[in-house]
């Protein structure tokens, strides 16, 4: 009989509750049993019982000097649901009060300051300065390096997110060839392959890999590098050469940290010229920023100029090539000769001309016209040209033909001219 109740325990019917369950207790050893539903509202075919809807406020009867005295808090969004409704009524029957409602939601909308989903440019730097200044690195970086540093990181920053489409979107590189507009078509990933095909050369003055490999150039210039490197590729650059270009600008910003500032005078070669380390590492910032604008441009990114500080340092590399460039251009018939045919004694004042940088990275720069040898001086001076600083280093990019690029002349036209075609010349692929 015991063996009976106890198999009935484990093997109830549907209708007979479990064993204890019908005096109000539940066995421990065994889950809670779940009762099956009473019958619902649905299983009668009787329809459900509909909801009663709360009552709707009568509207405000409002005159109409109330009514217009309500416009102001309408248009800060402050009246509440009943003043609302009742504003805009009478806005669809009052023309006057229509526009001036119009008027105060405009003033509004100008107070209110659109907030930017972009990070500011400045961010990074500020975090990086306060960390450095709780704890300075063991090795720190040389100055001079620091803007090369800045645009590599924030370039990357941009090509993080990309996609497929972003990679392969078009982009055209811009420069000054002979004082003719000259450009070259290619992708977001064929740039990247050109930045790292030309930072190969400051590579190779460190001694680390040339990112060229076994690839012969043409001719050892960024151009010749370049257009080397695409036709060796098999196919189109894609996404995979961030990766390479990444990890180039880490060894290069590594290397010149551990070298400290004895390395800042080594001989970078660009084939035709060479520049001292100090200065390939400013030019390789200059034009790792000027590239990230032209692929933010493909894709239609905002993208902001460097800090003020590395753009100074942008500027003044290029305010004191120039003279050399101005003699360059002279010797080549580009330029108009020195009059009187007198050049200025090596390190004697001769005739200058004063260039003003507004905004950004401002500041004044005296270009002795006559001479490379010659010293700047405001009491020759012959010429003032201001510009903005984002200007002139679109137009020392090649973005921005000399004709359009001045703000302010000042003097003899002559010198302005070919300061600024020296200027354009400067770019380059």
């Amino acid at each position: 009989m015991s063996d009976r109740s106890e198999g009935y325990d484990d093997h109830e019917g549907p209708g007979k509750p479990p064993s204890g369950e019908g005096k109000g207790g539940s066995d421990p050893s065994r889950p809670p049993r779940i009762p099956l539903p009473r019958v619902s509202v649905e299983d009668t075919g009787r329809p459900l019982p509909a909801l009663d809807e709360p009552p709707r406020p009568a509207p405000l009867v409002l005159e109409h000097h109330v009514l217009k005295a309500l416009l102001g808090a309408w248009a800060l969004a402050a009246c509440s649901a009943q003043e609302t409704a009742a504003v805009e009524d009478h806005l669809g029957d009052c023309g006057s009060c229509a526009d001036e409602a119009l008027r105060l939601r405009g003033a509004v909308g100008l107070l209110q300051r659109p907030e930017s989903l972009d990070l500011d440019p400045g961010l990074r730097t500020r975090v990086l300065d306060g960390c450095l200044d709780r704890r300075p690195p063991r090795i720190p970086l040389p100055g001079w390096a620091t803007p090369y540093d800045a645009e590599t990181a924030r370039l990357d920053a941009l090509l993080q997110d990309f996609g497929d489409a972003e990679w392969h979107a078009p982009v055209r590189l811009r420069w000054f060839d002979a004082d003719e507009a000259t450009s070259r078509r290619t992708t977001v990933a064929g740039v990247i392959a050109h930045l790292l095909s030309v930072d190969g050369l400051v590579a190779v003055a460190l001694g680390l890999d040339d990112p060229m490999g076994e690839v012969p150039a043409d001719v050892p210039t960024p151009a010749g590098r370049t257009e080397a490197y695409w036709r060796a590729s098999h196919f189109p650059p894609t996404r995979s050469v961030r990766a390479p270009w990444r990890e180039q600008s880490h060894d290069l910003v590594r290397t010149v940290s551990f070298t400290g500032g004895t390395a800042g005078k080594l001989a970078v070669a660009y084939g035709d010229f060479e520049l001292p380390l100090h200065d390939a590492m400013l030019d390789r910032a200059f034009e790792c920023w000027v590239h990230a604008e032209d692929i933010a441009e493909a894709v239609d990114y905002p993208y902001q100029p460097p800090s003020p500080r590395h753009l100074n340092r942008m500027i003044d590399l290029a305010a004191r090539v120039l003279p050399a460039v101005l003699a360059e251009r002279r010797q080549k018939g580009l330029a108009s000769p020195v009059p009187g045919r007198h050049l200025a004694p090596v390190g004697e004042p001769g005739r200058s001309l004063r260039l003003e940088i507004e905004g950004l990275g401002g500041g004044e720069w005296l270009i002795p016209l006559d001479s490379p040898a010659a010293v700047g001086s405001s009491a020759h001076e012959v010429a003032h040209v201001a510009l903005d600083g984002v200007e002139f280093c679109h137009l020392a990019a090649g973005h921005v033909s000399p004709a359009e690029a001045a703000a302010g002349q000042l003097g003899d036209r002559e010198a302005i001219r070919d300061v600024l075609r020296a200027a354009a010349s400067l770019s380059r692929m």
